[in-house]
């Protein structure tokens, strides 16, 4: 049931959805909800890596193992989710996403062994690729063009913070209950999501409807998850694993291009701001999934935190996510993105070295504490200008693809920095996981520091402030489609 079926601020003809109006809220709010559950449950299983590892008795090749399941598919297939959504209907396949999400949830909560959990981690990236695309390009495509870098700053901030939260729910859920409890928790979550989105959520697609890429996501798939197993993979098939991952990406690339209707359109590359940004996405993403990885298996492995104490150290950057994202989008506005992504990134990566020096002596309030707040405020200056700059270099049938590509870039450099930074940085897959963080964590931070670096000086050369956020071609007016809460993009430009 949309919007107008709904009766409830629904959008009528020549309208599009304001920032800080009831229907406006309930859309962001539902997004939020939605795809937090995806990172609120990335988070967690962060938290959870000490204590699974315990339990199931899983060295760290088995733990890297049930992030890269999950990130695999994901990245994989989010721009097949993408174009789904435009295709099918954005709030559509974005609860078939939540349910899918959820099933696999439940089998993960249920997991005997290591095996079953890392099935079940892969099946959950299934559900995740459904819905993470569609909720931000909901937004785009519902928002009027003056709301909508407020709109995505105050989506980018409140689902930064349902990653925050992640690590302190779920210390809390693990410590008192288990580590089960934590897959069980999206079940409620899930079902309050669906029914919102359901009752408060206009469904939009795009105006021409193109077959789907099916080859290129089996080509994608089969060359991550090879590059996967010959990154975390030890012994005599990590080189006829890389080499079909190679040779799958090149086979990829190459159907992209002739394909008549590609999963992934190359041609929007073009665009120097939309490229700029997904290398700064890249870039930041790399460092930020792995250290959030590492710095979690530190404090708990090395520093002895219980799972809870470790969610709690956390809560200073789930602050500063919730209190200056919207603000920094607004900012964006305001002076133009290139300024924010840039120092940014920089702080981050500052953020990263103090993160470094955390050692079985540290304590918090002299070492923890200094790291999170400086790597938070990074962040949240980083996060909503550039998700509107992506937003903003496309057109408007394109926005599930932008959203897609984006999303993707972001969950294939937390794969490959989980799974390759480890064995650059020195630290063993196999033995104590005590013993391979001491060996390796100082290195691994400041290999991330330099990540972050690199992004900022892409966005301070490429990112241009003097373009401002363009409006997404979608129609004004509600077109009659057999569903009075559809809306559909139209070409027309004027829209």
């Amino acid at each position: 049931m949309g919007v107008a079926e709904s009766g409830a601020d629904a959008t009528g003809p020549g309208q599009e959805l304001r920032y800080g109006t009831a229907a406006g809220w309930w859309v962001i709010v539902t997004m939020v909800l939605g795809s937090g559950i995806v990172f609120l449950d990335g988070t967690i299983v962060n938290v959870a890596l000490p204590v699974i590892s315990a339990d199931l008795d899983v060295p760290l090749g088995g733990l890297q193992w049930t992030l890269s399941a999950y990130l695999v598919t994901l990245s994989s297939l989010l721009l097949l989710g993408g174009s789904l959504g435009d295709r099918l209907g954005r709030r559509r396949v974005f609860i078939t996403g939540l349910f899918a999400f959820t099933a696999a949830s439940i089998g993960c909560g249920l997991a005997p062994t290591i095996d079953w959990l890392i099935a079940g981690r892969a099946l959950q990236g299934v559900g995740g690729a459904l819905l993470i695309p569609g909720s931000l390009s909901i937004i785009a495509s519902t928002f009027h063009p003056d709301d909508r870098a407020r709109a995505i700053g105050a989506w980018s901030g409140m689902a930064g913070v349902t990653s925050s939260i992640g690590p302190f729910i779920g210390g809390w859920l693990i410590d008192a209950v288990s580590w089960r409890l934590a897959f069980f928790l999206n079940v409620p979550l899930a079902a309050i999501a669906v029914f919102a989105a359901r009752r408060h959520v206009p469904e939009t697609r795009a105006a021409h409807k193109v077959p789907l890429d099916l080859t290129g996501a089996a080509l994608i798939t089969a060359a991550l998850a090879s590059i996967s197993f010959a990154a975390i993979e030890a012994g005599p098939m990590r080189v006829p694993a890389a080499t079909v991952g190679i040779v799958a990406l090149v086979a990829f690339l190459l159907v992209e291009r002739s394909s008549s209707y590609p999963m992934l359109p190359l041609h929007i590359f073009r665009s120097r701001q939309f490229s700029a940004a997904n290398v700064t996405t890249f870039s930041l993403y790399a460092a930020l999934s792995a250290s959030f990885f590492l710095v979690t298996l530190r404090l708990q492995i090395s520093l002895g935190y219980s799972a809870l104490e470790a969610g709690v150290s956390f809560i200073p950057f789930t602050m500063l996510m919730l209190v200056l994202s919207p603000k920094a989008g607004q900012l964006s506005v305001r002076i133009g993105p290139r300024l924010p992504m840039t120092v940014g990134p920089v702080l981050a990566g500052i953020g990263m070295v103090l993160f470094s020096r955390i050692s079985p002596q540290s304590t918090y309030l002299a070492d923890i504490l200094p790291a999170m707040v400086v790597f938070g405020l990074g962040m949240a200056l980083t996060v909503a200008p550039l998700t509107a700059t992506v937003m903003s270099s496309v057109e408007g049938d394109l926005t599930g693809v932008a959203s897609g590509v984006n999303n993707a870039v972001s969950r294939f450099a937390g794969l490959l920095a989980i799974a390759v930074l480890p064995v650059i940085a020195g630290i063993t897959v196999g033995g104590s996981l005590e013993a391979g963080l001491d060996a390796g964590y100082s290195a691994a931070m400041l290999f991330c520091a330099m990540s972050c670096a690199a992004g900022a000086v892409v966005a301070a050369i490429f990112i241009r402030s003097a373009r401002p956020i363009q409006p997404i071609r979608h129609p004004s007016p509600l077109v009659a489609s057999g569903d009075p809460g559809v809306l559909q993009d139209t070409d027309d430009p004027a829209g």
